[in-house]
């Protein structure tokens, strides 16, 4: 019998089901899985979730584990970008490029050998030197001490107190603990050393087919963008190198005309030393290049190393705001505070790599944007020169405080 409504009607709503879908209930699982089975699409969208996440940490492993060689190849791009002016003037006068990029090589190969086995002898004559005369100066310390504060200490006393002391005997056996991580740490670095130069070799002596196989993947718009910041990277970090190793020369010359002023010995070797260090170590090369001269000029007179330190004091104000700034205006024209700036954040990437190649890498990126960059005639404004204009509000701080001490008001009227 079919129900009715309360006027007697037959009634035409449908009864409720028995079992009803809970309020809320996700609409994809109703229509992803209408009976119970699990989407067909679910399996291969897990599997590739997993692949990719496996592959993010693949590579990240493989960049962390070849971070050192990655550095090593940056270092081997910039130093044969340096040395390509010189190869490629040699291969344009007729001889194989090759030839012509290890001819630089090996030149500079002979003058780091010569420097480096100058500076060695040098310091290891200094070394001995001190080793022979330090019983001297202890005596004199000794002397010093007994008339000045009354003791009765002797040399020898103080040389037994060393020989037995407890420190000493721990300093030396850590010394020979750690002879085999030298060795190692020496062996890596000529390893480095020949990664290096291997990888600039082959980028300056190849450069051109290089040139030729990034562009063929690239269309010709591309290539010709390519090879116009390929060329302005040459022409800034040649510059850069040049320039620097021309201040490198007013340097040493500087600075050897004044230690052999002041006798000190090894005057040409340490002029070297500052004209390298102070160079091609930013912001801070010229001071550490300095602590040597005035520690072997303190062998000769204490004094001398307080004139050498005010000279090199001054010739780096003499450097920063006279020489540099006329020397690098046409090959690296950048901003001195964008200069530090780059080199504080090369130091914080890649450390004295990032420090010694960020001013040429911000010098090509500034020079390839530039010409990306519209400019404008600037307005003649007294503000864009650092003036204020002044607006019609009345008289200056200044003239109304003039004109309060004088007993008037501001505009002009006694007051009553």
């Amino acid at each position: 019998m079919a129900p009715t409504a309360e006027d007697g009607e037959p009634s035409t709503r449908q009864t409720a089901p028995a079992v009803a879908s809970p309020p809320g209930r996700p609409p994809l699982l109703d229509a992803v899985a209408p009976g119970g089975r699990m989407p067909r699409w679910l399996p291969r969208a897990m599997v590739l979730a997993l692949a990719l996440i496996a592959a993010f940490q693949l590579g990240s492993w493989a960049f962390h584990q070849l971070t050192g060689l990655l550095i090593n190849i940056l270092i081997a791009f910039f130093l044969a970008l340096a040395i390509e002016p010189a190869v490629s003037r040699m291969a344009a006068r007729g001889m194989r490029r090759g030839l012509a990029t290890f001819l630089v090589f090996f030149g500079l190969t002979v003058v780091a050998a010569g420097f480096v086995t100058l500076l060695g002898s040098m310091l290891a004559g200094q070394i001995i030197k001190m080793i022979e005369g330090f019983p001297e100066y202890l005596d004199s310390l000794i002397n010093w001490i007994n008339a000045k504060f009354h003791t009765d200490l002797r040399r020898v006393d103080i040389q037994e107190g060393l020989l037995h002391s407890a420190w000493l005997r721990k300093y030396v056996q850590n010394s020979a603990a750690g002879v085999l991580d030298v060795s190692t740490q020496v062996l890596g670095g000529l390893f480095q050393l020949l990664t290096v130069a291997l990888f600039s070799f082959y980028f300056a002596a190849d450069g051109p087919r290089l040139r030729r196989a990034l562009c063929s993947v690239l269309p010709p718009a591309r290539q010709a963008e390519v090879l116009r910041a390929w060329e302005i990277a040459v022409d800034k970090t040649g510059g850069y190198l040049y320039s620097r190793g021309l201040m490198a020369l007013i340097s040493g010359v500087a600075h050897y005309i004044l230690l052999e002023a002041m006798g000190v010995p090894y005057a040409p070797v340490l002029g070297v030393w500052v004209g390298l260090v102070s160079q091609f170590i930013p912001t801070i090369g010229t001071y550490l290049a300095g602590a040597l001269p005035m520690l072997i000029a303190f062998t000769v007179n204490p004094w001398y190393a307080v004139w050498v330190l005010v000279f090199v004091v001054i010739y780096q104000q003499f450097e920063n705001y006279m020489l540099q700034p006329k020397l690098t205006a046409k090959t690296v024209d950048i901003h001195p505070a964008v200069a530090f700036g780059s080199v504080i954040a090369g130091t914080a990437l890649l450390g004295a790599v990032g420090a010694l190649i960020a001013i040429p890498a911000v010098a090509t990126l500034q020079a390839f944007l530039g010409a990306y960059v519209k400019r404008y005639a600037v307005t003649d404004d007294p503000r864009v020169h650092g003036h204020r204009r002044r607006g019609p509000s009345g008289p200056g701080m200044l003239t109304r405080a003039r004109q309060l001490w004088a007993g008037r008001r501001p505009g002009g009227q006694e007051p009553s």
